[in-house]
Parts: structure tokens; C-alpha cells; sequence
């Protein structure tokens, strides 16, 4: 397919995961509706953001993936005819949990999942405590209306992640992400990190040709220490933003890429062709010593 439609949604999140799971499917009909193809929902969308403290109560939401929820969103997944990308707190096995997506198809099959690899420890954003890195490696899925990859917030920061891949023949990137300002931060503060996030995102669209999706949450949670930034936005192969969130308001909205695209902005910009594959090895060391 040439023209794709995708969905965003852009929510808030409660305590309870049925109240959140329930929101979610009437925001993906909602997308359906209104044209949508692939829908993404935000990171660990069933739950508030728990990482903002080490409570070992939280292990108690994590589920396994396949599972109940991927079950519920199939059977929606299948009823609508979309694809939906899914991101969950996945128990893998006692004492091993994962912050993963799945991915389930257009006629509701389950096609896999994505172990997010990067794991960030900054205060409010706890992660290490909660998940293993992924080991699954970098993925991609072919859905329905095209070949997808996926990664999961801390992991937009890494140029490597984005382009292994668009090697590996993604189409589009998604980026399910829970992000926000503490709300003692100054206003210019704010402003410079979420410019930062929103541009390191549209770089990897740049250098790699392909649409980029990134779908944040909203809101105030932390018991209002945190607000969630919003911002969610889609940009083209060649950056250009087609669609940007607010950053106060529940949003879901279609946004239709053109798939095509991505051979006219890789011939006419060919980083593609004149990588120079042999002398990357270096990216595969911690740091350079001079010595």
C-alpha cells in the first residue's frame, strides 16, 4: 500500500487498568471511524506511569505477553480491521518483567513483540527497578497496511535503534512514549526538552527516510508532581511534521503517510548509498580512549 492512515492516541490514565483499557478501545474505535489503519497507543497505556517509585506492589500489574490484554485488543483489533500497536507490562517469567509492545494484526492475529532495550534510572522514571532490557533484538512486523517497526521511548534518544531498524525494512517507526516535566520546572526548561525530544525523533525520519510516529501520554500524575508533556506528532521521511498534539488535552486523530515517499527522499538524499558501513565499528565500543 501506497497511503496509509494511523492513528494516534493521546490519553490520560487512571489507576485502574479497565478504566484505562476501556478508554483505550473506544479511542481506537473513534480512530477506525474516522479512517485509521495502524492505531498507536502510548507507553504502558493500561496503568498510571508506576516507575516514579520503587514499589515492588507494581510487579502485580505486569501480565504475559500473549495474554489478557493482547486477547482483548485482538478480537477489537480483528472486529475493526486495523492494525494496533499495543504497549504493556509484560511478565516473562518470575523475577523477569519487560516494558514490551505487541503488535496484533488486522484480523486479529498476534504477529509478535518488541522488549524495549534501553532502560532508563533518572529520578521519577525508575525503570531499572521494574524491567529487563530486551533481548529480543530490534524488530520489525509486517502487518497488513505495511512493515512496521517499533521502539519504546528511551530508545528514541539512540540513532543506532532507529536505524538498525529502517535496515531491518521498517516502513513506518512508532515510538509509544511516557514522558513529562516535573511541575517545578521554569517554563523555558520545559520548552528546550521537549524541543530536544520532538528533534532527535524527526532526525531519525530524516536519516532514514521513513515516516516517524511518537505517541506520549497526558496529563498530571505523580500525585501531580509530573505532568505527562503530550506533544504527540507524525513527521514525514523528510521531517516535516504532518500532525502535532497538544500538550494539555486528550487527542486521538488520524494522519495519513505516504509510504511512497521514502524512495523519492532516499534517492534525492542518499545517506542510504553513501554509508560507509566499513568504518562503523567503532559505534560498537563504550567510548574511545586516545590510548
Amino acid at each position: 500500500m501506497s497511503k496509509v492512515n494511523i492513528g494516534i492516541v493521546q490519553m490520560s490514565c487512571v489507576a485502574s487498568p479497565e478504566i484505562n483499557m476501556d478508554k483505550a478501545i473506544r479511542e481506537i474505535r473513534k480512530a477506525a471511524v474516522n479512517g485509521a489503519q495502524i492505531v498507536c497507543l502510548q507507553e504502558l497505556f493500561s496503568s498510571l506511569y508506576f516507575c516514579d517509585v520503587e514499589d515492588y506492589d507494581n510487579f502485580k500489574l505486569a501480565e504475559p505477553i500473549p495474554g489478557p490484554s493482547t486477547e482483548k485488543l485482538g478480537a477489537i483489533a480483528k472486529e475493526l480491521g486495523v492494525v494496533i500497536i499495543a504497549s504493556l507490562f509484560e511478565k516473562r517469567a518470575p523475577g523477569i518483567y519487560h516494558n514490551t509492545t505487541a503488535v496484533l494484526d488486522a484480523d486479529g492475529s498476534y504477529l509478535g513483540k518488541y522488549r524495549k532495550m534501553h532502560i532508563p534510572d533518572d529520578p521519577a522514571f525508575y525503570e531499572k527497578f521494574y524491567f529487563t532490557p530486551g533481548d529480543l533484538g530490534y524488530k520489525v512486523f509486517k502487518t497488513r497496511f505495511g512493515t512496521i517497526g517499533v521502539l519504546i521511548c528511551w530508545d528514541q534518544w539512540y540513532p543506532e535503534a532507529s536505524r538498525i531498524t529502517a535496515l531491518m525494512g521498517a516502513e513506518i517507526m512508532f515510538y509509544p512514549t511516557a514522558i513529562g516535566w516535573a511541575v517545578t520546572q521554569d517554563e523555558a526548561t520545559n520548552r528546550d526538552q521537549y524541543d530536544s525530544w520532538q528533534i532527535i525523533q524527526r532526525s531519525h525520519a530524516v536519516a532514514n527516510g521513513v515516516p516517524v510516529v511518537s505517541v506520549n501520554r497526558v496529563g498530571y500524575e505523580q500525585d501531580g508532581a509530573m505532568k505527562f508533556w503530550g506533544g504527540s506528532f507524525v513527521a514525514n521521511g523528510q521531517g516535516k511534521l504532518l500532525y502535532l498534539a497538544s500538550h494539555d488535552n486528550e487527542e486521538t486523530q488520524v494522519v495519513e503517510v505516504d509510504l511512497n515517499q521514502s524512495d523519492e527522499f532516499r534517492v534525492h538524499w542518499p545517506f542510504m548509498r553513501d554509508r560507509r558501513i566499513d568504518s562503523y565499528h567503532p559505534v560498537t565500543k563504550r567510548f574511545i580512549d586516545e590510548d
